[in-house]
């Protein structure tokens, strides 16, 4: 099965590797871009703690040179890759989420205190997630600086849409909701040929498979938890019969 991989760079070389050495041909086109951009909102003035619940965030923060400024204060990763990257970085003590923002909730609830200073979560321009509002709901005092977009690519590389139109692309893998839109908006301007319906979507969460719904007639297939190991395995499932 030929695979389009679709997550920001330096993420879709990592993950193209991974799947090439499970056998599969890919095809690279990340559909978004990461921005990064300083508006000189981090203030950490008694903060407690950082929470970053995607890596481009720590991505970000290190394009920005502000990584000496947060390195000293405990961070709550949403998940293990988060947390790894973290480490690289130099962040000491690392608290590790399941993998979701909203999985994160209750272990920041349980190790930090309302009244032991703010909490500090480094965002991009769109969240998936309120973590802000969740986070007040439970009294504690939440700066959410932004430090980074996602910009959306205008159009499919040249080798895409020949792949599309070829209808050697057998699978398309989706992380995110918005590079689910921006497939979707891509789809709908090139029109490679319908391709939609004889390739299977691979997408990462229900709400990336919510933002397909703009596809008539796409092959949806979500993975059981929002992680790169049960979307690994449940493209094998259907590559089995493929």
């Amino acid at each position: 099965m030929q695979l389009l991989v679709t997550r920001p760079q330096p993420d879709a070389d990592e993950q193209a590797e991974t799947l090439q050495g499970l056998g599969y041909e890919v095809v690279v086109d990340p559909l978004l871009k990461l921005e990064p951009f300083d508006r000189g909102s981090l203030s950490l003035d008694g903060a407690q703690a950082i929470i970053v619940t995607s890596r481009n965030a720590l991505r970000a923060l290190d394009a920005l040179g502000r990584l000496h400024d947060v390195m000293h204060l405990p961070l709550y990763a949403v998940g293990g890759a988060t947390a790894r990257m973290g480490e690289q970085l130099g962040f000491e003590i690392i608290h590790v989420g399941s993998g979701t923002a909203d999985g994160l909730l209750p272990l920041i609830v349980q190790g930090c205190g309302p009244d032991a200073g703010p909490l500090v979560h480094l965002a991009g321009e769109k969240l998936a997630f309120d973590m802000k509002g969740s986070l007040e709901q439970h009294g504690f005092n939440v700066l959410q600086p932004v430090l980074y977009r996602m910009r959306p690519i205008e159009q499919f590389s040249t080798k895409t849409v020949t792949a599309l139109k070829l209808g050697t692309i057998g699978g398309v893998i989706l992380m995110s909701p918005i590079t689910a839109k921006t497939y979707v908006r891509l789809v709908r301007n090139q029109n490679p040929a319908g391709a939609e319906e004889s390739i299977i979507h691979f997408c990462l969460s229900e709400k990336v498979a919510e933002a397909l719904s703009g596809v008539d007639g796409a092959r949806v297939a979500i993975a059981d938890e929002p992680t790169q190991d049960d979307l690994l395995a449940l493209i094998a499932r259907e590559a089995a019969n493929y």
